[in-house]
Parts: C-alpha cells; structure tokens; sequence
C-alpha cells in the first residue's frame, strides 16, 4: 500500500501491484508494438518468438513472446504441406470434347490448364512447381493438384435425342458394374 498526502488532513491509499515472492520488485504494464513479418511458405502451427518480450518469470526476468501461425480455410485451395489441391467442375461437353482454362493462383499469377481428351469425374491434373514455396528454401515450390468433377445436364431427353447419344457414345453393349469402391480405404 502506498500512502499519497492530498493536502492537509486528507490521505489517499493506493495498492500497488508487486510480485508475491519478491515484494521489492513492481510489475508496470506497458505498451510496445512489434511487428513479425509472415514469410512465403510458413505453415500453419509454425511458431515465432520475440527473445524477453512475454511476461517476467518468478526470478523477475521476462520470458519469451511466441505469436503461433493460424491459417484461415481459402474457398479454392487447400494445403497439405507444399502442395496445393483444388477441384474443377467442367460441363459434360466440355468433359467429352475438352476444354482449356485460367486457374488464378494465390499470389495473382495464372496456371493454363487444357485437355484434349475426354475427362472423367475423379479425374486428376499435376501441375509441378505451382503449389507452395518452400519455408526453407524459396526457390523450391510444391505441386497443384486439381481434381474434375463432371455437371451433367438436368434436363429430359426425347426418345430421339437418347438415340443420338447412343449412336454417338457406341456403349450399346456397356452393362453396369457392380463392385467395392472403397477397398483400400
């Protein structure tokens, strides 16, 4: 407790806030900005510490400040590690004819994407070094991944247009296969 004189016959008593264990030493609250700058490549849960900026240990002596990395869910993206993985929707002409595309990556560049070919649903595209840079070392980078599914067209054919399909599919003889597709899951 301290004891301030306000003027003649009036005292004031103030509770000073000191450590329990060694009461000649008083804690002040103060105020510092510190800045950490987020490095390319740094993940999520990695850790970075400020040497005797946390608060004083038993003995009086600051600790560490230590300001952990939280990464927020992107909308397109997802990481694992250095690799980045997204899905593609494509309309079932474009699944059956082809396509090419602009994917906008997380720093603003564009990734070509194209097939010539048919594409199915479950269908996956390796794009190396376009995934994330590496903390350690930022000339290396991770791969993309995207993955395809296929919209299919809502609408009911004629007779006449199923036919059509079926002349150009050529999967008269193609009977439905039954079979576990979780084995090794």
């Amino acid at each position: 407790m301290v004891t301030h004189q306000m003027g003649p016959g009036r005292f004031s008593m103030t509770q000073n806030t000191v450590c329990d264990e060694c009461p000649n030493v008083q804690f002040v609250t103060e105020e510092k900005l510190l800045e950490i700058e987020i490095e390319a490549g740094m993940r999520d849960g990695q850790e970075h510490s400020f040497v005797a900026e946390g608060e004083p240990h038993l003995e009086g002596e600051p600790g560490d400040l230590k300001i952990r990395i939280v990464t927020k869910p992107h909308p397109v993206y997802e990481r694992r590690g250095d690799d980045l993985y997204c899905n593609v929707t494509l309309s079932l002409l474009e699944a059956l004819t082809g396509f090419e595309m602009q994917l906008k990556h997380l720093d603003g560049h564009f990734v070509s994407v194209s097939r010539e070919t048919t594409t199915w649903p479950g269908a996956k595209i390796r794009k190396k070094n376009e995934g994330m840079p590496n903390y350690d070392n930022n000339n290396q980078f991770g791969t993309l991944f995207i993955t395809f599914d296929v919209e299919f067209p809502k609408v009911a054919f004629t007779a006449e247009e199923k036919e059509n399909l079926r002349k150009i599919l050529k999967q008269d003889d193609l009977k439905p296969k039954i079979y576990n597709g979780l084995r090794g899951f």
